[in-house]
């Protein structure tokens, strides 16, 4: 539906006293003064297209774009299948809606009951949701799931990735919710705390696999100790990883969550990205968001609905636990297709090859004076190593040449590099980082 806009000044008129009032300022009279800025705003004069444009691109040159990337830390680099974009970057897809009226919307819907099914038959869980906003998110969301009457306490690993326990301290401050943090000890979860720290109390425990650190962690012993007093079990994983290592329900887990970035979604300066949930079925009609199902018309055909709505904003919404109203719906396809295109055995190779090459980068950088593994603990793509001198300056001589090093970790990891490798990272590529860093390291 359009909107109209008067043009001349005598049309403002008319319409300003067909509502009772004389100026364009009457209606802000509800506007406290001191807040009213009373002046000009300070903006540039308009500019045309060409000029526009031009503007653009020279903004856009001061982007550094590396040839070469060895840093992972929540978000990789991989290779995206050309028939990924291709698909997605329809225009009906970029600019499908929220899918109200399931009737017109059938197209959307189906994408979605697709990505969901993909989420279930990777994690091997039983339903998944339309997706979330990131995987810190999916992550809070998960733990707001598993909150009962006598069981307000949720207890996270140290291991996880420091930007999903600040997401979670965030959703948590506004709730009577208590937050423990387990130690860690060598890299991985310490489970003689962890075990200390579980009660009776405990809602939910959240670990990630693999770890912050890279490091592969006792996800089965884990597990076990959180069945043990009662409390829900939540994993967080790289979906990459599970092409080759188990999945959160061989783990025994109740909530499988992740960041989706790295199914087909391109770095992009960080975003958008996209998390994923699934659960067992006893959990499914607690699950935040939209969950899309298979259903039949009137004619007996295939058809896409919003199912359990109830649970969430439409009928109950001032009983809903969550605000998510989102559904992430082109990067879900965008997971979606790139899965599709993938197949299992493209995940499986993809993961082999990103785990293999992590293990070269990490053989070759521990032949150079200084660099030394800080954890002896099994890992997927990444590690963490010390770093000979100033660790700025060290990262600083490699994004010189055009490449971007791992990740510098601070406070009590101050000085060490979480490293990371992909299949994308070539050997030549590798033996460049290396030979470069033999230089800085002398």
């Amino acid at each position: 539906m359009g909107s109209y806009i008067p043009n001349t000044l005598q049309e403002q008129q008319e319409m300003l006293h067909s509502i009772g009032k004389e100026q364009i300022e009457d209606l802000f009279t509800l506007i406290p003064e001191k807040v009213r800025l009373n002046r000009e705003l300070n903006l540039p004069s308009g500019l045309s297209e060409m000029e526009v444009s031009n503007r653009m691109r020279k903004i856009g040159k001061k982007n550094n774009v590396f040839k070469s990337i060895f840093r992972g830390a929540g978000a990789y680099r991989h290779y995206i299948p050309s028939i990924v974009k291709q698909i997605t970057s329809k225009e009906e897809f970029v600019t499908s809606y929220t899918p109200y009226q399931a009737e017109i919307s059938q197209g959307v819907l189906q994408s979605i009951y697709e990505f969901q099914t993909m989420i279930c038959e990777l994690t091997g869980m039983d339903v998944a949701n339309a997706s979330v906003y990131d995987g810190a998110t999916a992550a809070a969301e998960a733990i707001v799931m598993c909150l009962e009457r006598k069981r307000r306490k949720v207890v996270l690993t140290e291991t996880l990735h420091p930007h999903t326990i600040e997401v979670i301290n965030n959703y948590c401050s506004g709730l009577d919710i208590e937050v423990v943090v387990a130690p860690s000890n060598q890299g991985k979860t310490d489970q003689q705390q962890l075990e200390e720290l579980l009660d009776d109390r405990t809602a939910c425990l959240l670990i990630q696999q693999p770890n912050y650190y890279g490091q592969l962690e006792e996800c089965d012993e884990i597990g076990a100790l959180a069945k043990g007093c009662g409390a829900k079990y939540i994993i967080s994983c790289n979906p990459i990883s599970l092409g080759i290592l188990k999945t959160p329900a061989e783990y025994g887990a109740d909530i499988a969550i992740g960041e989706g970035q790295p199914l087909g979604i391109p770095l992009s300066f960080g975003g958008p990205y996209l998390g994923f949930m699934a659960s067992k079925e006893k959990l499914m009609r607690k699950l935040p968001g939209r969950i899309v199902g298979e259903t039949k018309d009137a004619l007996g055909r295939k058809a896409f609905v919003l199912t359990l709505q109830a649970r969430e904003q439409h009928i109950r919404r001032e009983k809903a636990s969550s605000n998510i109203c989102s559904n992430q719906a082109l990067c879900a396809m965008t997971a979606a297709v790139y899965l599709d295109a993938m197949g299992s055995k493209g995940l499986t190779q993809a993961a082999m090859l990103s785990m293999s090459k992590a293990h070269y980068l990490a053989d070759q950088l521990c032949k150079i004076n200084g660099f030394k593994m800080v954890y002896e603990g099994e890992y997927f793509n990444e590690f963490v190593t010390s770093c000979p001198g100033n660790v700025n300056k060290v990262l600083g001589e490699l994004e010189r040449h055009g490449i971007l090093g791992g990740y510098p970790l601070t406070g009590k990891h101050e000085g060490h590099i979480l490293w990371c490798a992909t299949e994308v990272n070539t050997k030549e590529e590798i033996d460049t980082l290396v030979a470069i860093l033999k230089e800085v390291a002398v």
